[in-house]
């Protein structure tokens, strides 16, 4: 055998190129170690407060809640709107551990429907509203339930304690908080400010809510709102229009009540009215504040300003007679009847009588231009300026657009339409000395004078001049021939048992497309008392009264209802020489005999339930609005019973009293 050849062998280190890979290999390891860090550098560092904030809006989230809204006071500081305390019902779904069970546990509660909770909690979502702004004795049982995943958020909710009292000039507030209608809406900015806000967490699961104590900030109250508007002075007015309407069987009624010195309105209604703490549940139609909203034809109340017009050019005189055509005039082509046939009258009797063809003589003499010039000063055809929204200016055609006839049309109230307010206005002119003042319902924003915590520095009550459309001297008649519309005319009805009033009546069919509907009527009175010291003007308009559909019958008691109510409540003296029946104790609520009688009533101490048995209607319904209280009636004559007896605190009375009442009981 050969011997193996002595071979000398290097030791390997791997396949060809092996040192090349594991260089790579490192460097690659080093620059993905370097770009790591540098990304990590990048997010933690130079984006560290982006991503921040992104990780709280990951985590955390704001939930918005309702601020409270100023308070709205009457003209004598009771509280017409006011924000309580209410919460809102929430769910985290994915915390709640059984949805049926839950559903059914809530619905009563918070009565709620069954199947619409359960969909909500059953929605992919980490929170729900369930129910916003429940009371809060329902939140107490709902949270006594202590159901998982179920949460309660403190928030206001606006509350009107005297109910539908005023519920048109108030108006309400949706589940934002914010004004919809009436006085709420009108001053939004003033009533509402900065919401409240509440931190919500999500845990690193993402799949839950939290409410623990975090950051939150509490909703500023807005400002107080004080109004002219008297609360036992509307009262006293819903309650005789709504007796009017369903007396005369009519589709709807206002008033407006104003103190013609200042323009402050003291009482606006409508029948039928709505509650604005459910005002979902009313049609539509009742939300309208109809005496500034609704305009119709005034008829025969418009003579007044035909009247001054009139005067005013000195065509006439109020004891010169005209003749009224024996029941019609035929101007060109067409005649106009009038309501009764009338020969010669003297200007007096004319308003008195009511004369259509006196009224159209008197628009004549006047001259077209006049009349116009003077409907305009009076503040016709343009709204008043009132501070509340949606107001009508109702209808007056310019000068050139008037045809021959509207100079007659509207010498007697056709052809043209008006607001209760505005014929408020125009009387309170004649009740004034001449001037046309803007009328108002709020006094002051923030405190307020006269009511309890109110700063010094509040605003003054408002006068505002608009113009002054008729002179002293034909202001002085017209109060005279006013005057006696109401002692021996047609509004003998308006009279007020020891006050003298001054008042024009209006009876005037309703217009329809292409004329007036038949058997239709718009009743009318507008007025003021007492004369010589005028402390309120009154309007009131009946919509379609029947079968008394005329001014006389179916508006002018309601004017003297409240004129006669109102004067004695507001401690306005008589014009008779004799003492005023109208009595308050010291330390007592005032009342008052009707019949003249002075009935000494035992003073009660203040915010308690006053003494009201063997008082008429009227006079427990006064005494018991001016001591803050909401009567409700029952039977007719004098008051035989009360509850709460007199004596009972407010707190325990709950703002009514009821009043059971017996003829012949006094």
């Amino acid at each position: 055998m050969n011997a193996p050849k002595n071979v000398t062998q290097m030791p390997s280190l791997g396949r060809p190129g092996g040192h090349g890979r594991l260089a790579v290999a490192c460097a690659l390891a080093v620059a993905w170690l370097f770009a790591l860090a540098l990304r990590l550098w990048w997010l933690q560092v130079e984006q560290h407060d982006h991503y921040a904030e992104k990780a709280v809006e990951q985590q955390q989230g704001v939930i918005v809640l309702d601020p409270p809204r100023g308070t709205i006071f009457d003209a004598r500081g009771r509280q017409l709107a006011l924000s309580v305390e209410a919460f809102s019902v929430a769910a985290d779904p994915r915390r709640v551990e059984d949805p049926e069970a839950t559903a059914d546990a809530l619905a009563p509660v918070l009565r709620a429907d069954r199947d619409r909770l359960l969909e909500k909690l059953l929605e992919e979502r980490r929170f729900v509203w369930l129910k916003r702004k429940v009371d809060a004795p329902v939140a107490d049982l709902a949270r006594d339930l202590d159901l998982p995943g179920i949460h309660f958020l403190p928030e206001s909710k606006r509350h009107y304690p005297l109910g539908p009292l005023a519920g048109a000039v108030l108006g309400y507030v949706g589940l934002d908080n914010s004004g919809l209608a009436g006085l709420e809406y009108r001053y939004e900015r003033q009533v509402s400010t900065v919401e409240g806000r509440r931190t919500v967490i999500r845990d690193g699961l993402a799949d839950t809510v939290l409410y623990p104590s975090m950051a939150a900030s509490d909703a500023r109250p807005g400002s107080d709102l004080h109004l002219t508007l008297d609360a036992a002075i509307q009262n006293l007015v819903e309650r005789e229009l709504a007796a009017a309407v369903e007396t005369h069987n009519a589709k709807r009624g206002s008033v407006v009540v104003m103190n013609p010195m200042t323009g402050a309105v003291l009482a606006m209604a409508s029948y039928p009215g709505f509650d604005p703490n459910e005002f979902q549940r009313y049609p539509k139609a009742t939300w309208r504040n109809a005496p500034i909203a609704v305009a119709y034809e005034p008829g025969s109340t418009f003579k007044m300003i035909t009247l001054a017009a009139a005067l005013e050019a000195n065509a006439v005189d109020p004891g010169q007679n005209i003749h009224c055509g024996n029941g019609g005039i035929r101007l060109g082509r067409t005649r106009i009847n009038d309501h009764t046939p009338f020969g010669v009258l003297t200007v007096r009797e004319i308003m008195a009588k009511s004369s259509n063809v006196g009224a159209i003589k008197l628009g004549a003499a006047a001259g077209r231009e006049r009349l116009y010039s003077t409907i305009r000063t009076f503040g016709f055809g343009r709204a008043t300026g009132v501070d509340l929204p949606n107001e009508s200016a109702g209808l007056l055609q310019p000068l050139e657009r008037w045809f021959p006839l509207t100079p007659a049309y509207i010498s007697f109230g056709q052809g043209l339409s008006v607001t209760s307010l505005q014929m408020a206005s125009a009387f309170s002119v004649i009740a004034n000395g001449g001037y046309l003042l803007r009328p108002y319902l709020v006094d002051s924003v923030g405190d307020a004078p006269g009511v309890p915590g109110a700063s010094d520095d509040a605003d003054e009550p408002r006068r505002e001049v608009v113009g002054m459309p008729i002179s002293p001297s034909s202001v002085r008649q017209i109060r005279s021939i006013l005057e006696g519309v109401v002692l021996d005319g047609t509004a003998t009805a308006a009279g007020v048992p020891g006050y003298r009033a001054a008042g024009k009546t209006g009876t005037a069919q309703k217009a329809i497309k292409g004329g007036y509907a038949p058997n239709r009527y718009i009743a009318s009175f507008v007025g003021f008392a007492p004369i010589e010291r005028p402390a309120l003007s009154i309007a009131v308009e009946i919509d379609e009264p029947w079968p008394r559909y005329h001014g006389g019958e179916a508006a002018a008691p309601v004017f003297a209802a409240v004129a006669e109510q109102a004067l004695l409540y507001l401690g306005v003296a008589g014009d008779a020489k004799v003492e005023s029946p109208w009595v308050a104790p010291e330390g007592g609520v005032a009342t008052a005999s009707l019949r003249g009688a002075v009935r000494p009533r035992e003073p009660q101490p203040a915010g308690t339930v006053p003494d009201l048995v063997g008082l008429t209607l009227r006079e427990a319904m006064v005494a018991a609005s001016a001591a803050g209280f909401r009567p409700e009636i029952h039977g007719s004559g004098f008051v035989s019973s009360q509850f709460p007896a007199p004596g009972t605190p407010a707190e325990a009375a709950g703002g009514e009293v009821r009043l059971d009442l017996t003829a012949g009981a006094g």
